[in-house]
């Protein structure tokens, strides 16, 4: 039997509601949308039935592509292998920014029970998996082609440029692929439409319903994958004295590295986190293996404190192995990861009371920092960036213990859609006309 929430979340996608104008909400915002909700709903459904991984999105990005030029617009398509770029030229003269939403779903096997749950499987690192949008960028999807809709709407009226960028592979590139906003930039995104701001949001779990969290400087973390391989030498498990044993080798070595963070980090000036995600080696009970290899994941908000664990997790893996006669081959970060993101404090603040006009003042708040990432950093770097989160845990249910992003029980209330497409939305027009109202 699904669980509760499951049911409560699956009779509440099917009741309507009303957007609601908040004080200093734009009516232009107010009746956008009225007119789409529904049509926003449409598109998020049909996105999470039919979620296609990183760097696959082919059925997202062509229905993307589609309806973009329904509306007269001409996208740009094949950027980063399936990214779709747009420009909206407004009538009048003004500034030029980006809006962004991913399009990419997790290998996860949906859990929730909806009517329009995903039973679309893949392969993923060689293994066949359930795919799933866990994360919520159907939703992200569904409501930058809503706020195109309105912006084309009214583009006689708009000063300046908006450039709509629907992002592939926002989760990472599988295997030794590129993909994502890095190799959207490096493809040249930037090259002929350089904007003065760019603006991103995500539907969070650990936000309620109904209010949105966002907060200058650094909110979300850099993430970085590494690669440990410990090389011993094999033996028959009865004498260990024969060979080398990489596997207790690697538990010290796991162990020791838990003191590069509690030991060697400055964490009173930010946090930072070293997990191990995955630990492989040996096939039989009675095989001491000649090699175990070890992934895992580095999170850092500080530039110089990342570079130093990198360092730092490099020197205590080969010296523990070193210690026990083994070697290993330690490739701190395995690839390039995302930096953290960081909120231009300037252009956050100045935006805030864009967000107040949607939902209430008191229902905009800073969240505390947060180690997941988000490769919206990119942008970020580039250009001032904004980047907030919309709450879509339901009322009535604990954001603290409602399934979190990823989680293959992950459910959205749709009233997230209608805050997210009129917090977008309103931002967008508050920055064009020069900043926020009254």
């Amino acid at each position: 039997m699904p669980h509760p929430r499951v049911w409560a979340g699956a009779l509440l996608l099917t009741l309507p509601w009303m957007a609601v104008a908040a004080p200093g909400e734009r009516p232009e915002v107010t009746a956008a949308a009225a007119k789409l909700q529904a049509q926003v709903v449409s598109w998020r459904r049909d996105f999470h039935e039919h979620p296609e991984l990183s760097n696959r999105e082919e059925r997202t990005s062509a229905q993307v592509a589609a309806h973009l030029r329904k509306l007269g617009l001409k996208p740009r398509v094949g950027i980063a292998h399936h990214g779709v770029v747009a420009i909206i030229e407004g009538g009048l003269p003004g500034p030029k920014i980006a809006l962004r939403a991913d399009m990419d779903a997790l290998p996860v096997t949906e859990q929730t029970g909806l009517p329009f749950a995903s039973k679309v499987k893949a392969e993923y690192r060689g293994e066949p998996v359930g795919v799933m949008h866990a994360c919520g960028h159907d939703a992200h999807t569904a409501i930058l082609l809503g706020v195109a809709d309105a912006l084309v709407a009214m583009k006689a009226q708009l000063p300046g440029q908006v450039m709509l960028i629907f992002q592939p592979s926002e989760e990472g590139a599988p295997g030794n692929e590129e993909g994502g906003a890095s190799l959207m930039l490096k493809e040249g995104l930037f090259a002929d439409f350089k904007p003065e701001a760019v603006f991103g949001l995500h539907v969070f779990s650990s936000v309620q319903a109904g209010q949105i969290a966002v907060r200058g400087g650094p909110l979300m973390a850099a993430s970085d994958r590494f690669n440990i391989k410990v090389i011993g030498r094999q033996t028959h498990g009865s004498a260990p004295w024969n060979g080398i044993d990489p596997i207790v080798a690697s538990a010290d070595l796991i162990s020791a590295a838990q003191t590069v963070v509690s030991r060697q980090a400055n964490i009173a000036k930010q946090p930072a986190v070293v997990s191990f995600g995955a630990i492989k080696g040996g096939i039989r009970y009675n095989i001491i293996p000649d090699e175990v290899e070890m992934v895992g994941t580095i999170r850092t908000f500080d530039e110089e404190m990342r570079q130093k664990i990198f360092a730092d997790l490099k020197n205590v893996a080969e010296h523990t192995a070193a210690a026990h006669g083994a070697r290993a081959e330690a490739q701190v970060p395995d690839q390039d990861g995302n930096p953290a993101t960081i909120n231009d404090p300037a252009l956050t603040a100045k935006m805030l009371p864009s967000l107040q006009a949607v939902v209430g003042a008191g229902n905009v708040y800073e969240p505390p920092l947060q180690m997941g990432a988000e490769d919206f950093s990119f942008y970020a770097r580039e250009v001032p960036g904004m980047f907030f989160f919309v709450g879509s845990t339901s009322v009535g249910i604990d954001p603290a213990t409602a399934p979190s992003n990823h989680s293959p029980k992950f459910l959205l209330d749709e009233k997230s859609l209608d805050i997210g497409l009129r917090a977008l939305l309103q931002v967008s027009l508050d920055y064009l006309h020069g900043g926020p109202q009254g």
